[in-house]
Parts: structure tokens; C-alpha cells; sequence
């Protein structure tokens, strides 16, 4: 193959790379663990990805991806399929408007935007699972979903942040 070949190739791998790990994290959050009442509380791990990459390189996750993997995160879970997609979709579009302030700012910035987006995103995913059960749903497993995906934050963000540099320099 010519060289040619090889570079778009490449460049297509590269492009796929945020919607690659996200997927993988998307199933990588409902791997089963056999820990009793893990599923309740698992950290939603693909948040942690649309908040990334919606700040550092929205171009190569664009909306439509964001839908795919909220409609995977839905089946996936077995939650009303929607429900992921409305929080993800609402995620993408609160930090996409706002990546000029996280842009460039301190990890400790970076964390704590996190911790604010995904303190919507689980509120958000409280309303609309209680509304679709017509009955107001126990709080405190969103909560320790939300705890456990802030703890977990600095760990995948790390992972994410030395991938980008080592494989998705600016162009």
C-alpha cells in the first residue's frame, strides 16, 4: 500500500479514538463485578469521556456520537432508553459551551467542573427516572453514583489526558 494509504488510514484510527474509548467505557460499566448492589451505584464512566473530550477535542466526538453512546449507555443498563442520551446531551452541551473557561486551566479546575457537570447530570438522571416510574425513586443511589464517577475522574482523566498527548497532538 502506498503511504497514502497508511496516513489516512491513521488518520481515520485517530479520529475514531474518542468514540473507541468511550464505547469502551460504556461497556466497561456494566461488566458484572458480583458485588451485590453494584449496578445501582456503578460510576457512569462515559460521562467522565463526554466531559473530556468535549473540552479538549469536540471535533472528533460530535453530537452524534454522543447520542449513539447515550443510546448504548440506555440498553446496555436496561434504564428508559432516552434517559442516557437526554443526560449525555445535556452534559455535551453545558461543557462544549463552556470549554473556552476550562481550556488550560489546572487539573483542580478541571476536577471540580467535573464535579458540578456531573452533580446536573445526576440530578437530571433522578427527575427523568422518577418521572418515568411516577414515583420519586430512592436518592441515595444516585448519589453514590455520583460519588464513586468523582472518584474515579481523576484516574480515567489521567488515562485520557496522556492519550491525547501521546497519540492526538493538535493538528
Amino acid at each position: 500500500m502506498s503511504i497514502a494509504v497508511w496516513q489516512k488510514l491513521d488518520y481515520m484510527a485517530r479520529s475514531f479514538t474518542p468514540f473507541g474509548l468511550s464505547l469502551l467505557l460504556v461497556i466497561l460499566s456494566v461488566v458484572p463485578t458480583h458485588i451485590p448492589g453494584y449496578a445501582q451505584i456503578a460510576p457512569i464512566l462515559a460521562l467522565v469521556s463526554i466531559y473530556h473530550w468535549a473540552i479538549y477535542r469536540p471535533n472528533l466526538l460530535p453530537l452524534f456520537s454522543v447520542f449513539i453512546l447515550g443510546l448504548l449507555q440506555d440498553l446496555l443498563t436496561g434504564t428508559p432508553v432516552g434517559l442516557y442520551i437526554l443526560v449525555f446531551l445535556t452534559v455535551y452541551g453545558i461543557v462544549l459551551s463552556q470549554r473556552r473557561f476550562f481550556a488550560g486551566k489546572s487539573f483542580t479546575v478541571y476536577w471540580i467542573g467535573f464535579a458540578v457537570v456531573s452533580l446536573v447530570a445526576s440530578v437530571e438522571s433522578w427527575v427523568l427516572a422518577s418521572a418515568w416510574n411516577l414515583a420519586l425513586i430512592d436518592f441515595n443511589a444516585v448519589t453514590f453514583q455520583y460519588l464513586l464517577s468523582l472518584g474515579v475522574f481523576p484516574i480515567v482523566a489521567w488515562i485520557f489526558l496522556r492519550w491525547q498527548q501521546a497519540f492526538l497532538q493538535q493538528d
